[in-house]
This record gives C-alpha cells, sequence and structure tokens, in this order.
C-alpha cells in the first residue's frame, strides 16, 4: 500500500501523488471510505491512475461518482473507460451531455484537423447532470457546485470549504483556458467567472492544469483586464463582442477620408 500525500486534508491531486505529470490534473476527494474523481484525463493513462488509487487504498465500489469539468478531450477521453473500470456513475453539467454521450470529436477537441489532431472520443453514458447550487455529498464532506461557464459553455468549478476545484478558468501564471468557438466559448461569460472567483473569499485555487496556488486578486484583475480587451479584438473572431476598427473605418468612408 502506498502512503497518501494530500495535497489539502481530504484531497489528493493524481500528479502531486505520483510526483510527475500525467495529464490533467486528476483529484481525489474522499472521507471515510466514500470517494469523487474530478476529470480522468486521456484513455492512455486510465490504468496507471486507477492502479495508484488501488494502491492507495481506496475502494474502488466506493467511488460515489467520476465528474467531468467539461467536455473537452484532454479531461474526459478516458471517462468511459474508467466509468467501466469502477462501475461509478458519471456525472456533468447539462451542457455536457451530449458532446460526451455523443462523442463529439469536433466539440470536445478530439478532432482538430488543421493540426492534424485525430483523437478517438468514446461516448459515455452521463448518469446526474449537476449544476450551479447543487451540493455533492462524500462522507461528511459537502462539495459545492459552481457553473463557471467562459473557456466552454460547461465549464464547472467546485467548492470545498476554503478550497476552489477552479478548473480551467485560471492558472498560476494568469493564463486561461483556450478561448475558441468550436467548444464553445464566451468572453463575457468568462469574466463573469472570473469576478466570480475574484471576489468569493476562496483562499485556495485548485486548476484542471499545472500547480495548485493562493487566490490572488491581483492576479485576477490583470486576467479580467485581459479578457475584457479580447472582446474587442478580430484575434478572437466571433468570440469577440465587436471589433471597433470596422466602426472606425465605416465613419470614415462616410465622411470621405483616405489613406494619409
Amino acid at each position: 500500500m502506498l502512503e497518501k500525500k494530500p495535497v489539502f486534508p481530504n484531497v489528493i491531486e493524481i500528479n502531486y501523488q505520483s510526483r510527475q505529470v500525467l495529464g490533467c490534473n486528476v483529484y481525489l476527494i474522499y472521507d471515510d471510505q466514500e470517494w469523487v474523481m474530478i476529470d480522468i484525463g486521456y484513455q492512455d493513462t486510465v490504468d496507471e491512475i486507477v492502479e495508484l488509487i488501488r494502491q492507495l487504498d481506496f475502494p474502488l465500489s466506493q467511488c460515489k461518482t467520476v465528474i467531468a469539468t467539461h467536455a473537452d478531450a484532454d479531461h474526459i477521453q478516458g471517462l468511459a473507460k474508467v466509468k467501466q473500470m469502477l462501475r461509478a456513475t458519471v456525472s456533468a453539467h447539462p451542457l455536457a451531455v451530449a458532446p460526451l454521450e455523443d462523442g463529439d470529436k469536433l466539440k470536445t477537441y478530439a478532432e482538430i484537423e488543421a493540426q492534424g489532431i485525430h483523437l478517438e472520443m468514446p461516448p459515455v453514458k452521463v448518469d446526474t447532470s449537476i449544476n450551479d447550487g447543487d451540493v455533492i455529498n462524500i462522507g461528511g464532506l459537502e462539495l459545492e457546485v459552481w457553473h463557471t461557464p467562459g473557456h466552454t459553455d460547461s465549464q464547472l468549478s467546485f467548492r470545498l470549504g476554503n478550497l476552489l476545484f477552479s478548473g480551467d478558468n485560471i492558472y498560476r501564471d494568469g493564463c486561461v483556458g483556450a478561448i475558441d468557438a468550436h467548444h464553445g466559448s464566451n468572453i463575457p461569460d468568462f469574466i463573469k467567472s472570473l469576478q466570480r472567483i475574484r471576489n468569493s473569499d476562496v483562499e485556495w485555487l485548485l486548476p484542471s492544469h499545472g500547480p495548485i496556488f493562493r487566490k490572488d486578486n491581483n492576479l485576477l484583475d490583470s486576467t479580467i483586464s485581459r479578457l475584457e480587451g479580447y472582446q474587442h479584438m478580430a484575434d478572437f473572431g466571433t468570440c469577440a463582442v465587436d471589433w471597433p476598427l470596422m466602426d472606425e473605418w465605416e465613419d470614415e468612408l462616410a465622411s470621405g477620408k483616405f489613406p494619409e
């Protein structure tokens, strides 16, 4: 049996536990014999992760549910496989149900033709839809569900006391999850989600990628300001809300202004 190395009481993160990067962050939240898993990552690491969980002496039959933070392949490609291995239920936001159950390669980022990315996306049945304000009980613990859209329309975060499992909302360097129309990104929603995190009294952010870090309001303010600018930049295509240059050009044409 391996020694458990929790990052916080009742919380293990698989990359920290194994001291190597196995993919996205995979969190186990546990109390007594009951536990849940947040995300699983790619299917080629499922066997290794499940074996590690077994060696940590978690009873596999006591996995209450496997949660998908959102329907991106790097978080959930292994979901069907781990569901079968653990004989556990799968929980996700209602907007993640269709892409998960259909194995939608485009919306899940499993298929990006221009970059030669062609991943399998095994469909998986979602047993429970969870949404903002729901509470998942794990032994004596209460995990509060937050809907924090922006990166995707189905992005979920989860509060446990002073901890927030914050998904792909923000990382320690101030970067955010990819903004792309194909998987449901929405910049105004992203800003609202970041403002919600910024204005909360949580103390630690446990993201879906990279290191865990203390909530830093200055970092969040800087990121929010950057995304506010993204709303008005052609760089972000249909995710932008407008392009002020086009308004300026229209005025210039109407006034008869030529290049100077």
